[in-house]
């Protein structure tokens, strides 16, 4: 059986990574021959966790066709956040809990999606349904990464199977969770030492709406005015992404982990869609978005319509 690679969206986020190495460690053990691989750098919240469980970071790859002929995704669909040459590959498995959007493929797949917090959920019910014992690590590895998406069980996106997950494998890890999970959140929010260009690509995401092509930045925190003071180098690192890469619109969401508020930074066109979509007008391009924690679900759904 030929190789595959197995990994999550660009700019990773912890449920990018860790779900790679889960998704792969469980095809390995069903027989297949799988690497899990990044697209990109941690971020400060996953490198903690990783240092936290002594887990190697996977190596980064910018293109998959020279290695494979065949690969496996998880926690994205979308082709423009997955790998460069995706086009040219024979995706046969999925594992997501997103959208389906500009997704095909010329061969019938395995595809897994559920709408669920986070993709590591739903690979918790794979190893039980095929009768694959989690390893301690990576149950620990599995519990940060449903920790970092749903904000520790604090986000709309959050369900019962979330919770269940994260009480089996809090217990597989022996951990607490709540005190753990704080510890890892507060770590993604050591934003003084990055630079603007970093903050707005630490976890962002591009999508097409309307003919568009929009990209959108979340940034957790826990001072939202830590962040907006650095407003005008923000949305000049945004304006130079957008125009180096063609994006008409870019939103950067701010959220404050601590109260599970948000302000959002917008930069270019059309700002009436943003307006339309959150019910509101945009002040000096900031907006403030009370309880708005969720990208996938309190963002993009809006915007989507609002397009």
């Amino acid at each position: 059986m030929a190789k595959e690679l197995v990994f999550g969206h660009q700019s990773p986020d912890t449920d990018a990574i860790v779900a790679a190495k889960a998704y792969s460690y469980l095809q390995n053990q069903l027989g297949f021959d799988t690497e899990a691989v990044a697209l990109g750098n941690p971020n400060e919240e996953t490198q903690f966790v990783l240092n936290y469980f002594d887990e190697p970071m996977p190596r980064i790859i910018e293109k998959a066709g020279s290695e494979v002929d065949a690969v496996m995704l998880v926690d994205h669909n979308e082709a423009q956040q997955s790998v460069s040459d995706i086009k040219d590959l024979t995706v046969t498995h999925v594992v997501d809990h997103h959208r389906i959007a500009n997704f095909e493929t010329s061969m019938p797949l395995n595809y897994r999606a559920e709408p669920v917090g986070c993709t590591s959920t739903i690979l918790t019910k794979m190893f039980d349904e095929n009768k694959v014992e989690i390893p301690v690590q990576l149950a620990g590895l599995m519990l940060s990464a449903i920790i970092s998406d749903t904000l520790l069980l604090k986000s709309p996106t959050t369900t019962d199977d979330d919770k269940v997950a994260v009480k089996a494998l809090a217990e597989i890890a022996d951990i607490d969770y709540e005190t753990y999970g704080l510890e890892e959140l507060k770590a993604g929010t050591n934003l003084a030492s990055k630079t603007e260009a970093e903050l707005i690509e630490q976890d962002a995401k591009s999508f097409e709406m309307g003919g568009k092509q929009i990209r959108i930045d979340q940034i957790n925190t826990v001072d939202l005015d830590e962040v907006f003071a650095r407003q005008d180098k923000l949305e000049a690192a945004m304006a130079a992404d957008a125009k180096a890469q063609g994006y008409d619109l870019f939103l950067v969401l701010v959220t404050n982990i601590l109260n599970s508020d948000s302000r959002m930074l917008v930069w270019g066109e059309p700002k009436d869609v943003v307006e339309k979509a959150f019910n509101t007008t945009l002040t000096n391009n900031t907006a403030s978005l009370p309880g708005v924690v969720s990208r996938k679900k309190q963002v993009v759904p809006p915007l989507q319509s609002a397009f």
